[in-house]
């Protein structure tokens, strides 16, 4: 079993909160054996909305190890002075980092990080508003602008709202494979970031800023078998329409081809399983659906 220990700071934002517990909560529905722990300095805080938390667990009862994760959501930076002498709290941090233990800042989050210190020297990121001061108070760290997340090691910082649920998302990922982590975000229908690295959205979120749920299906659909093969025909009755007409609504609302958007999703498949899997390249072509090795070559040279 491993522990999720989402420390709730007072003012903390409720989406960075939620969207990583029901991340988690899902992959307990998956089966994998996950403990959500909500623990605070406090036993009552208040949220940055006025709801109210109560009955939560002193962090200093608790004691993460190396496999588990502790997430700090972000919260009101008028809040950072609650901490200014909070020595058992850093101390606490200090020892889960010393254990290897996971340690995941959301948003603000990263300036609890900061202040203990375990983030000098360190790769991190925060919400764009506050990257400027991130850099001005902590002098030592090497916060990157204009990214979804960034790991240093055993730590994670994420840009902070949404991000939240892509970094429990590449988590998972990291954990239990990209296949379950499919599987989670589409339960909580969002559309997965495939790198911590990006810049911008991958082909897996973009051209899904429409609301037609018929060209979601196909989408949805289409990601989840790049390995096997389609027809225009196969594709159009899983929505009861006709060929021609799945076309044409295709290209109205996502403003490619369907071939163009399958070999798109193809290639980044391929590069991610390429950079990360360690399969070999004859499998990797298989998992992506092209007919060889040689031909998803041919494709990335193209590309690249």
């Amino acid at each position: 079993m491993s522990n999720i220990y989402i420390f709730i700071t007072n003012q903390v934002h409720l989406l960075d909160l939620s969207g990583v517990s029901q991340v988690f909560q899902e992959a307990q529905q998956l089966g994998f054996d996950y403990n959500l722990k909500f623990i605070s300095n406090k036993s009552t805080v208040n949220s940055s909305s006025g709801l109210e938390f109560s009955s939560l667990i002193h962090f200093s009862k608790t004691n993460p190890k190396k496999n588990d994760i502790i997430f700090i959501p972000g919260f009101s930076t008028q809040q950072l002075s609650d901490y200014s002498s909070h020595d058992l709290f850093f101390e606490w941090l200090k020892n889960a980092n010393a254990n290897q233990t996971t340690i995941c800042s959301i948003c603000t989050g990263a300036f609890l990080l900061a202040k203990s210190g375990i983030l000098d020297n360190q790769e991190c990121t925060t919400h764009w508003r506050f990257i400027e001061k991130l850099k001005t108070n902590f002098p030592l760290l090497k916060p990157l602008d204009d990214r979804l997340f960034v790991k240093s090691k055993n730590i994670y910082s994420s840009a902070g709202v949404s991000t939240g649920i892509d970094l429990a998302l590449f988590l998972i990922e990291e954990r239990h494979g990209e296949l379950n982590a499919l599987k989670i975000a589409r339960e909580l229908a969002v559309y997965i970031r495939r790198n911590e690295n990006d810049k911008q959205e991958s082909v897996f979120l973009q051209f899904r800023n429409h609301q037609d749920q018929r060209i979601h299906t196909v989408q949805d659909w289409i990601i989840h078998n790049l390995d096997k093969p389609s027809t225009l025909e196969s594709l159009a009755n899983l929505i009861h329409i006709s060929p021609r007409n799945l076309t044409r609504i295709f290209k109205r609302q996502t403003g490619i081809t369907i071939s163009e958007y399958r070999t798109k999703l193809k290639i980044e498949r391929a590069k991610k399983l390429l950079q990360n899997s360690g399969h070999k390249v004859e499998h990797i072509a298989h998992l992506c659906g092209f007919k060889s090795s040689k031909q998803l070559r041919v494709i990335l040279e193209k590309t690249t």
